[in-house]
């Protein structure tokens, strides 16, 4: 399956959910956002969401600084 994740081609050997993209792309659990196609995914239905073929995936992490 064939993704653009935060702007870059992006190719998975099987179907993923938003869940197991974001697992497979981050290990922090915390201050994660993502959006699939321009719509924000709320995390509590990470795991619920299948990702398509062409899908347009952005994964945004949080990060502390001054």
């Amino acid at each position: 399956m064939r993704l653009t994740v935060n702007g870059r081609s992006f190719e998975a050997e099987t179907k993923l959910s938003v869940l197991a993209l974001v697992e497979t792309l981050t290990e922090a659990r915390r201050g994660v956002a993502v959006a699939v196609n321009g719509e924000v995914v709320p995390r509590s239905t990470w795991s619920a969401v299948p990702l398509a073929e062409g899908d347009a995936v952005e994964v945004l992490t949080a990060a502390q600084g001054g």
